[in-house]
């Protein structure tokens, strides 16, 4: 007879063969940068939405095709400029002069993974249309609700570097990303393996899928029974709250945060083998994870501060309690 913990023991090992799995895969076409590509199979065991945020020619958008590539899903790329209308995303209703009814023509959102590159150089009204897609896994095109595939993910760029004729995203958006990674520019060693593998062909040309959409969201079942001591997820709301109280931020993050920090800090432990969630789970992810969440005060940007240091501060003075 099998019981609940042996049938969890086996979850718990598929998941951390899938994510070796995947590593190797993305790893063939992104030279190092494991810790990344970590983080990006935390978000599809959560379902999550990643933001990479980085300088140009650092990989962005070669990453995003690594993943979709390594998923057997449908894959669609949505090249951000201020002229992109919200039709242009979400698709359009037209008459169809064959049948004398309208018809709904899908956008690129309908997709499993999607692409959008250089998000803000949309304009808001166009950044708006994600907002519905990325918490509801819907899209409402007239008096039309159609709903999304499972998995979805969308996978944003943008430069943080070069601000002229871009939006700044709101904050309704950014809450939306389960992670903000960046990808920093490679180690000598890296850029010389990197040059080598790149020297006669393109490695992405001959990536293939390792995973099924239909094994993900079976992993994605498996990662939600992963579990969190009461002490963990105390440590994890007191995160989370500390964010709102703290005088460097004018804005701490939401619930929504708190929701996110564990469910990612869930899909970390399962990836490493384990069917439970160390605290250190949980203060590998809070940097990526609530970040980008936060509002800086004036001051504490003109002192030189950053959400990430003043997160990292928080992880410092906020103790693991252990009863």
């Amino acid at each position: 007879m099998t019981t609940r913990t042996d049938r969890q023991n086996r979850d718990i090992s598929v998941i951390e063969s899938a994510a070796r799995r995947f590593r190797e895969n993305v790893g063939t076409v992104i030279v190092g940068k494991a810790d990344v590509v970590e983080l990006c199979f935390v978000a599809l065991l959560c379902e999550g939405h990643i933001l990479v945020e980085d300088v140009p020619g650092i990989g962005k958008t070669t990453l995003a095709r690594a993943i979709s590539r390594s998923l057997e899903g449908s894959f669609r790329r949505i090249q951000c400029t201020p002229d992109l209308l919200p039709s242009d995303v979400t698709g359009i209703h037209y008459f169809n002069q064959k049948t004398g009814e309208f018809q709904y023509r899908p956008g690129p959102i309908i997709a499993n993974i999607v692409l959008v590159d250089e998000i803000n150089r949309a304009t808001p009204r166009t950044q708006s249309c994600f907002l519905e897609c990325m918490q509801e896994r819907q899209v409402t095109v007239d008096l039309e609700t159609v709903p999304l595939p499972r998995p979805f993910m969308v996978v944003a760029t943008q430069n943080p570097v070069e601000l002229e004729g871009t939006f700044a995203l709101p904050e309704a958006q950014l809450d939306r990303f389960l992670l903000r990674i960046a990808m920093g520019y490679p180690s000598a060693e890296e850029e010389n393996d990197m040059l080598q593998r790149f020297r006669n062909d393109d490695p992405m040309q001959t990536l293939g899928s390792v995973l099924s959409t239909e094994e993900l969201q079976s992993l994605q079942a498996a990662t939600r029974t992963v579990h969190m001591d009461d002490s963990v997820r105390n440590y994890v709301t007191a995160l989370c709250r500390a964010t709102r109280q703290d005088s460097a931020l004018r804005l701490g993050v939401s619930p929504r945060a708190s929701l996110a920090l564990q469910q990612s800090a869930q899909a970390l432990a399962s990836i490493r083998g384990r069917d439970f969630v160390l605290p250190d789970d949980v203060k590998e992810l809070a940097v990526p994870v609530l970040a980008h969440r936060v509002l800086l005060e004036t001051t504490a940007s003109v002192r030189g501060q950053s959400a990430a240091s003043t997160i990292e501060a928080i992880l410092e003075r906020i103790p693991v309690t252990i009863d």
